[in-house]
């Protein structure tokens, strides 16, 4: 069963959709260069978006 808490992509505005879909491609880019190369930058950048979703989601 689903946490009230979880997201769907449709909590998602559609720039944050937009932002998302590039920061996971540039991700892909990145990690097809090899496995030393860092993306944790990015990850970041993705986790901001999705909590700034959440927290609207949840009316915080």
């Amino acid at each position: 069963m689903a946490k009230p808490d979880d997201l769907r992509f449709s909590d998602f505005t559609g720039t944050e959709k937009a932002r998302i879909i590039l920061l996971s491609a540039r991700m892909g880019w990145r990690g097809m260069a090899g496995p030393e190369v860092d993306i944790s930058d990015l990850k970041r950048k993705a986790e901001r978006i999705e909590k700034r979703a959440e927290r609207r989601k949840n009316g915080k």
